[in-house]
């Protein structure tokens, strides 16, 4: 029996690109539209570039160049990794460069229209998979894949298979598209979207923002990438065919969904928020590519504004670009968390991957935003690492442990004072000492860690 002809948003794309039918399986060389390239990699890129006998790549105008992986340089070798790029980006002439500060690259690359739906884009960095928000084959390569990419202006592909994720119902207040791909990730795990392709139906109409945050994500599954169905930047024909044949298929009811917790150390030990109140928390991050935008920033300050963190907390905020930071600041919803208490950090990856501004020490504990928390990801391998949305960060913030955001969100003045107050003379201590406390947030990091550590690109 022959193969269906009816195609996936996947195969539909690599068609395209490569000229022929392209179908689950076969190898593909296709154009690129853009190289993205960051400051973590780059010396390996400029090796491989120097290896192939390229002195100039292929295309200066389709390169897009970024600092923000370790921004500000933390260290006087960093410091001269990042002299020899800005060299580098001045000698090919390339007019596409975000220097430290200007934000992370994957939330500039959407923002900024660089991303061209239906086009297939490649970058040093496994979370390329976030250019998916608008319809683009956005794939991580390492170095010397990228090497290839810059000198020959297209790369190949095996056709990846497909996993169908259809979202149903509409989220509820103080529920997030973040809880809504982690529970996705709960569902598929992390091997289970191998070299896949992830597509996601029924949230085309969603802001950019959460988009974002749902392709970005297929990363953690495993995924080449994540394709977001029907987007408002979508051409006509870009969407799957009806009967096109999927590896598996996810329905996510979002009227029933429950906020989301990640407990160290996989990304995808993921339980209902229930499991994990009480849990006390060290440091709170909000930020990276995931969840850095202006209404995440929003989401917290409608917790934090007026009030001021735990005592025992340290709160990092870090826009994931300028432009959010000063949409931010415009607004008031910076000065709203910096009152709180929040450090506010440089537009970029910082803290989220332990390069800069804000490691985590040995023992600690941090509710992060982010979308990793494997050990070691933000300093310390002693350190630990629980996952969830801004309002879940905003309230940990606030009380100093973990707890479900929706009672505060709903509460009058009077009670969110006593639903703080009484989580904050709740909270065992220091984060370290509670850990061992043997309760089911113990137990459910016990169970991770037994399980062993999940296969993570470090970027």
């Amino acid at each position: 029996m022959g193969r269906s002809v009816n195609r996936t948003l996947a195969e539909k794309i690599l068609s395209r690109a490569s000229g022929r039918a392209a179908r689950v399986g076969d190898l593909v060389i296709v154009p690129v539209s853009r190289v993205m390239v960051h400051d973590s990699v780059i010396d390996a890129v400029m090796a491989g570039l120097r290896d192939l006998g390229k002195e100039r790549i292929w295309d200066t105008s389709r390169v897009c160049v970024f600092v923000d992986h370790a921004a500000p340089a933390p260290t006087p070798v960093v410091a001269d990794s990042h002299r020899v790029l800005r060299e580098w980006v001045r000698e090919q002439e390339i007019p596409t460069f975000y220097d430290a500060g200007e934000g992370v690259c994957h939330q500039i690359m959407v923002e900024e229209g660089y991303c061209e739906p239906g086009t297939v884009i490649v970058g040093s960095d496994s979370h390329s998979n976030s250019y998916g928000a608008v319809g683009a084959f956005g794939a991580g390569m390492g170095a010397t894949d990228i090497a290839v990419a810059l000198a020959l202006g297209r790369t190949w592909l095996r056709v990846p298979e497909s996993i169908k994720v259809t979202f149903t119902g509409t989220l509820r207040k103080g529920i997030t598209m973040k809880d809504a791909i982690m529970r996705v990730v709960r569902e598929i795990g992390t091997d289970g979207a191998r070299y896949a392709s992830v597509e996601f139906h029924g949230v085309g109409d969603l802001p950019q923002g959460d988009r974002i945050t749902l392709a970005g994500m297929t990363t953690e599954m495993g995924a080449k990438a994540g394709l977001v169905v029907g987007t408002p930047e979508a051409p006509d024909w870009l969407f799957p065919d009806r009967g096109a044949t999927y590896a598996n298929e996810v329905t996510i009811d979002l009227t029933t969904l429950e906020p989301q917790i990640a407990v160290p150390p996989r990304v995808d030990q993921v339980v209902d928020v229930s499991a994990a109140i009480g849990q006390p928390v060290d440091v709170v991050f909000l930020g990276s590519c995931t969840n850095g935008r202006l209404v995440d920033m929003r989401q917290a300050a409608a917790v934090l504004r007026g009030r001021r963190i735990a005592p025992q907390v340290r709160l990092e905020v870090v826009p994931s670009s300028r432009r959010q930071m000063e949409d931010a600041m415009a607004d008031g919803t910076l000065l709203a968390l910096s009152s709180a208490g929040a450090v506010i950090g440089s537009s970029g990856c910082g803290p989220c991957l332990g390069r800069t501004g804000g490691v985590l020490a040995g023992n600690e504990i941090c509710l992060s935003t982010a979308n990793r928390n494997y050990k070691g990801r933000m300093g310390s391998p002693d350190a630990a690492i629980y996952i969830g949305s801004p309002y879940v960060a905003a309230v940990a913030a606030l009380t100093g442990v973990i707890d479900d955001p929706r009672p505060y969100l709903e509460a009058s003045d009077a009670e969110f004072d006593e639903l703080v107050a009484r989580r904050r003379a709740e909270r065992p201590g220091r984060g370290a000492a509670s850990v061992r406390s043997g309760d089911r947030s113990r137990e459910l990091v016990l169970t991770a860690a037994r399980s062993g550590p999940a296969a993570e690109i470090d970027d």
